[in-house]
């Protein structure tokens, strides 16, 4: 079974417009996700990190991937087929509710 790297990207507007039955029933597929063995998380601030060259470790604040609406969460899933972790995840409270969702395949 493959790995997959997902990233939700979302804001509050967003999810506050879509119908409260969507967002609940996007809630509980998430939780069939997690009952299932996927791993998500949401996401708090980051910080970026630096050792060119081994020289020494420098950590700032902040993202530094830039994206039109800030990142809402992370995920690890299986599944057989790119196809299969679209689907998976098409049903996710980023998806439904004016976001959007990366699937990265984790290449091992």
């Amino acid at each position: 079974m493959a790995r997959f790297v997902t990233i939700g990207y979302g804001d509050q507007a967003g999810y506050e417009r879509t119908d409260p039955a969507v967002r609940d029933e996007a809630h509980a597929h998430d939780a069939r996700l997690l009952a299932a063995g996927a791993s998500a998380g949401r996401a708090g601030p980051p910080v970026q990190v630096r050792n060119h060259d081994g020289a020494g470790v420098v950590v700032r604040e902040g993202q530094f991937m830039s994206a039109g609406l800030p990142v809402a969460g992370f995920g690890i899933i299986e599944a057989e087929t790119i196809d299969e972790a679209v689907e998976m995840v098409s049903r996710t409270p980023c998806a439904v509710a004016h976001g959007v969702v990366e699937v990265w395949p984790l290449l091992e």
